[in-house]
């Protein structure tokens, strides 16, 4: 049988590189979503959420997880809304503590298990984007806290911050031709932006039984602009 891997948002960009590369790595991956051909499921709706847990683990134990779902409110402070706050911590945070809640039994009992967070390079500070910022720190949080907890069950906690990603999304933000395209590529010091792959190969090593030692880390998967700019 299959090891299982559950990835939420698996449908598009991040969440659906991810999913086939667990496939490619052997594993059984179960994705949530509100489209695709997973489990359909409004994960922003605790209710929801806890529907689409249970007919995922309706096939068995899940002792790897990728909390990849995510939404952003961009905006400055001034008009960042309580709704915003709320919309954004319960399915960047809520859903992802509801994960994890669902599948602990299963991995307490095999002694094994991963958990991967996709947080952000705005968790270190990025203009317009308050709950978002805060949310995607969090996760990191969360991540550190479970490394502590879980570590005596074989269980490691761990989060991937990624820089700018070419996904349907961005390319509608930022044509291929604009100048503010460029500007981004030239403050990356690897001089391009990185591919949903980038996360997926970072979040398989994550995954992997071997990857036991690595717990309550960031990985930052940004072509070094957490470093700062090249020459800087």
């Amino acid at each position: 049988m299959k090891e299982r891997v559950l990835i939420t948002g698996g449908a598009s960009g991040i969440g659906h590189a991810t999913a086939e590369r667990c496939r490619a790595e052997g594993y059984e991956a179960i994705v949530i979503d509100r489209d695709g051909d997973g489990i359909i499921a409004d994960l922003s709706d605790p209710v929801a959420t806890a529907a689409a847990l249970e007919e995922a683990l309706a096939g068995g134990p899940i002792t790897r997880l990728v909390n990849n779902v995510g939404v952003v409110r961009p905006g400055p402070v001034e008009e960042q809304s309580f709704a915003d706050l709320e919309a954004v911590v319960s399915l960047n945070l809520r859903c992802s503590l509801q994960c994890v809640q669902a599948l602990l039994p299963g991995m307490k009992a095999a002694r094994f298990g991963r958990i991967v967070n996709i947080s952000s390079r705005a968790a270190l500070g990025k203009e317009l984007r308050t709950v978002y910022a805060a949310t995607k720190a969090g996760l990191i949080g969360m991540a550190k806290v479970w490394a502590l907890e879980l570590g005596e069950y074989g269980i490691t906690a761990n989060a991937i911050g990624p820089g700018p990603i070419r996904t349907e999304l961005f390319d509608r933000a930022n044509p291929p031709d604009s100048p503010r395209t460029q500007a981004i590529i030239d403050a990356v010091p690897v001089r391009r932006v990185g591919t949903p792959e980038d996360i997926a190969h970072a979040a398989a090593f994550l995954l992997d039984a071997r990857s036991g030692f690595v717990t309550g880390q960031v990985l930052y998967v940004c072509g070094g602009m957490t470093v700062g700019a090249a020459g800087a």
